[in-house]
């Protein structure tokens, strides 16, 4: 079985549509040929018979009657010959001595021409009885008035040819159909010609896209496809150049994370190993000071274990949720109660805003009590000693807002369009000493986004970083 690429295949697609089209115009022009060809002899005769309708009647004259048709019918056939060399009919193109040929023919016209021309006639008298011709006089299309000094004596009438007996004009059509036939191949030889190089043309970004794609699937990140036109491919070319970035930037950012989660790991693993191996040794002793400095380093290593666990979960969107209607105002209140020891711990200072009559929400609590948590645990992580944390909530435009605004430090723009990507952390004020391994921010994203909201850095009017959560009411929702 012969296998076609798609530039074969186009090129036989648009050749075919081009053989049809030529095929159907083709017999198109061949029927309307024989019909129109026919229907202009027939337009001719007619001329004719104009001719001989008056000499058939200076002749019914000078005769008395039309009984000269019965004595001497060879009148008429001398009436017909001097009519057609009168106005004969003109030449179709051709040769030299075919032309030579129907000149000297016009003198002496064929007996069998006179005859069949002959048998077509019906001519009757002024009654409408007929006086000559053996045919329906239903067939005639158009009577020829025969008339003598302004009175009628009868008329005269053809019988339309109803297909081409002639040879000149047999062998006029037949030369005018192989003309057309030649021109039909002629123009599928050019379609042919144009089709082939058109076929690549369009093929070739099809190719390129192909070729970049069997690159990028072999990890070639960096492979670009030119965008060369506006329509369809030119989009195709362009969507393709946005995944291949895309895939590129999620290749770094997996790299990275993995390297930062080796990195988050080694750390506690090498200072347990330490301190177990300087126990061993006899240089450090077994005491309760070692013990809670081995405790500490394995409750940071479940934790960061713990919340790379659940943001996987909330990654493949197995996370648990358990929707309910909740009072977020007192989810809120709660998870800042149970953070505000920390805070005072810190001279930090909490002021707190929300409405009195509650905000009912349909969410789940457990989820919305780690954002806040989360949310809370990173203020007072990363903000100074002294400094100030406001939270407001209020529902507005058919969703709920809060918003956690802390004092100095800040962070840059670009460093805020970061602060939720997974083990990011800003350099300077949030570093390893401070705890975390940037994980807690990612996890709130997931929630909020879970709950078809929408969480956002913006830079705090006192000077730190001002979060805010925006998670639109249900129509269940009051």
């Amino acid at each position: 079985m012969i296998k076609l690429n798609v530039t074969r295949r186009v090129f036989l697609a648009i050749l075919a549509a081009n053989a049809i089209i030529v095929l159907c115009m083709f017999l198109i022009t061949q029927w309307s040929m024989d019909r129109g060809f026919l229907r202009y002899v027939n337009q001719l005769e007619q001329t004719r018979m104009e001719r001989l309708a008056a000499k058939l009647g200076r002749t019914c004259f000078q005769s008395g009657g039309w009984d000269f048709l019965r004595k001497t019918p060879e009148t008429l056939s001398q009436l017909i010959g001097e009519t057609i060399a009168e106005s004969p009919m003109p030449p179709p193109p051709g040769s030299g001595e075919r032309r030579r040929e129907r000149e000297s023919n016009t003198e002496n016209m064929p007996v069998r021409r006179f005859q069949r021309f002959e048998r077509r006639i019906v001519i009757l008298d002024n009654g409408r009885n007929p006086l000559l011709g053996s045919g329906s006089q239903a067939e005639v299309e158009t009577w020829q008035t025969i008339a003598v000094k302004g009175g009628t004596v009868g008329y005269l009438g053809l019988l339309p040819n109803k297909f081409i007996s002639d040879s000149h004009q047999l062998r006029f059509v037949k030369e005018q159909k192989l003309i057309f036939g030649l021109t039909a191949i002629l123009m599928l030889i050019v379609s042919a010609a144009i089709s082939f190089p058109l076929a690549r043309r369009l093929v070739r970004p099809v190719k390129k896209l192909a070729a970049a794609t069997s690159l990028l699937s072999n990890g070639n990140f960096d492979v670009r496809v030119p965008v060369e036109s506006d329509d369809e491919l030119g989009s195709l070319s362009r969507d393709f150049n946005v995944l291949a970035l895309t895939l590129g930037k999620n290749e770094s950012a997996r790299r990275q994370f993995v390297a930062d989660i080796s990195h988050e790991l080694r750390t506690p693993l090498t200072i347990l190993s330490g301190e177990i191996e300087a126990i061993q040794d006899g240089i450090q002793e077994l005491s309760q000071e070692s013990i809670s400095s081995l405790q500490a380093e394995v409750i940071r290593l479940s934790r960061l274990v713990e919340d790379l666990y659940q943001l996987a979960l909330s990654d493949v969107g197995a996370l648990a949720y358990r929707k309910e209607m909740v009072d977020l105002s007192g989810i809120l209140a709660d998870a800042v109660n149970r953070a505000r020891g920390r805070f005072t711990e810190k001279s930090i200072t909490l002021k707190v805003s929300m409405p009195e009559k509650g905000i009912p929400l349909f969410a789940d609590s457990d989820r919305l009590a780690q954002l806040f948590d989360n949310l809370l645990d990173n203020s007072q992580k990363y903000t100074d000693p002294g400094g100030t944390l406001l939270i407001g909530a209020l529902t507005a435009g058919g969703g709920v807002t809060i918003d956690f605004q802390d004092s100095a430090p800040g962070v840059t723009l670009e460093e805020r369009r970061r602060l939720f990507d997974r083990l990011f952390r800003v350099e300077g004020s949030r570093n390893r000493a401070l705890g975390g391994a940037g994980l807690g921010l990612a996890i709130c994203r997931n929630i909020v986004e879970a709950h078809e909201g929408i969480i956002e850095a913006l830079d705090s009017p006192i000077g730190g970083v001002w979060i805010r959560v925006s998670i639109p009411l249900a129509k269940g929702d009051i």
